[in-house]
């Protein structure tokens, strides 16, 4: 089902960007609760994401709530973890064919480049950002490095894969599904919610609720 209350058309664009959330978009996990499982406070985790998700919480300081469990876990987790992550349907479909018709394609997420960096490689994509995790002697400190990618940096970040692209921000398109990738919708051409939290389907240009991301390619006129 798709609930339509604007689209795009960028085939007369000689530059158009997409921009995707990862967690419960790209991917049809949560990053951090992979890594929670491992450390044994799965239930924990999954209760404050899905607050947080709603936007009930603060996002930043709910993942360093989060990423606080993690600590003491082998660097190694991230190989187990990542056999684990599973593309959602339609994910390559979309990337090669906006990829294919000129179009670039980016993911910006809450998560972590240590899982990210080998999926967004594998997948071709021409810009990715996400947080890092602070490791010391092998060992995870249950602590984020740097500033952390909330909301605000997600729509920062479009506005500067935009302006790297040439490309108008009216020829811009945002993916998402939860409260903190409604500021990226806000400032993007077009906010497409997919399979979203309510508040995000409530003022997302287009809500999606089909597992399948191919299915936002006709909705960008492609």
């Amino acid at each position: 089902m798709t609930e339509v209350r604007n689209s795009l058309d960028v085939t007369d664009s000689k530059r158009f960007l997409v921009v995707l959330d990862v967690d419960s978009t790209l991917i049809e996990n949560e990053a951090i609760e992979l890594l929670a499982a491992e450390a044994g406070s799965l239930d924990l985790v999954a209760a404050v994401t899905e607050r947080a998700m709603r936007g009930e919480l603060d996002f930043a300081e709910s993942l360093r709530e989060r990423v606080s469990t993690l600590a003491g876990l082998p660097e190694s987790v991230f190989d187990t973890v990542r056999s684990h992550i599973t593309l959602t349907q339609g994910a390559q479909k979309l990337i090669a064919t906006v990829k294919a018709q000129g179009g670039s394609v980016g993911v910006v997420s809450g998560g972590f480049h240590e899982l990210l960096d080998p999926l967004a490689e594998s997948l071709g994509l021409d810009f990715w950002k996400a947080n890092r995790l602070e490791i010391k002697d092998g060992i995870l400190t249950g602590k984020v490095l740097g500033d952390i990618v909330d909301a605000q940096a997600k729509a920062d970040t479009l506005i500067e894969w935009a302006e790297a692209t040439a490309t108008p921000l009216s020829q811009t398109v945002a993916i998402g599904d939860g409260a903190n990738d409604l500021k990226m919708m806000a400032v993007a051409g077009l906010g497409i919610a997919f399979c979203a939290k309510p508040v995000v389907q409530d003022k997302a240009d287009v809500a999606l609720k089909e597992r399948d991301l191919s299915k936002a390619l006709e909705l960008i006129g492609l």
